[in-house]
Parts: structure tokens; C-alpha cells; sequence
């Protein structure tokens, strides 16, 4: 089955994932998806991430993170820059933008980062996804 946006589909199955209060998520990989979800770990939104071998592309495991009460640690995903409609924060656009609800992960000419990282670095990219 072919997916027209890769990241959409993968954000849809974590947040499927934390709504059946499942332990694990799989998702085909590649290269920026690894990234996200590196960027997901720092951030404390999942737990850890594991590459599994198969004979095609590798499948990520993800291992969700939730408290002590067994809630979600992410209350919040959603994808801004779709393929049809690319959404670019510039370095002036992001100072403006508050931390208080959640981070945004952008594509860079640096590499995959939050908006925080962005920020010091003093670039801005494109809008991937945010996070609360």
C-alpha cells in the first residue's frame, strides 16, 4: 500500500497507539522518521526507539511513555506542512511562537529540530509537525 504522506501516517499511529494505551508502536522507517522520533525521546514523549530488521525498509518500534497514572505524555500531535501546502516559520516567526503549548519540529537546512534548537541556531525551515 503506497502512503502519500509517510509522517502524517506515522503521527496518526502514535496517537492511535496513545489512545488504545498500547506499550509499543510499529512504523515503517526512514531516515526523517528516526529523526522525529529521536526528537520525540528527548522531549520525553516516548520512551525509547528500536530499529527492527526486516527484509524491506526496517520497522521502528517506538516504546510509549506514559505517568504514573497511566495518562499519555502527549496530549498533541498534529502535522502542519503537508505535501500539497509546505508552511515555512522563518527565525523572526519563531521568536514570536511560545513554549508554553508544546514544541514544534522543523526541517532545517541544520537538519531535523525543535523550534527551541532553531531558534538559538537563529534559522528557521520547514513546519513539520507540533507537539504538546
Amino acid at each position: 500500500m503506497k502512503i502519500t504522506d509517510p509522517i502524517a501516517d506515522m503521527l496518526t499511529r502514535i496517537r492511535n497507539a496513545y489512545k488504545a494505551k498500547h506499550k509499543t508502536v510499529d512504523i515503517p522507517g526512514s531516515k526523517i522518521k528516526k529523526e522525529i522520533a529521536r526528537i520525540l525521546q528527548e522531549n520525553g514523549c516516548i520512551r525509547k526507539q528500536v530499529e527492527v530488521e526486516d527484509n524491506k525498509q526496517n520497522i521502528l518500534r517506538l516504546y510509549l511513555s506514559y505517568d504514573s497514572e497511566g495518562k499519555s505524555n502527549v496530549y498533541g500531535l498534529k502535522r502542519i506542512s503537508k505535501p500539497g501546502l509546505r508552511i515555512y516559520y522563518d527565525k523572526d516567526k519563531l521568536k514570536k511562537i511560545s513554549r508554553e503549548f508544546g514544541f514544534f519540529i522543523l526541517s532545517t537546512s541544520m537538519g531535523i529540530m525543535t523550534d527551541d534548537n532553531a531558534r538559538l541556531k537563529g534559522i528557521g525551515g520547514e513546519v513539520i509537525c507540533h507537539i504538546r
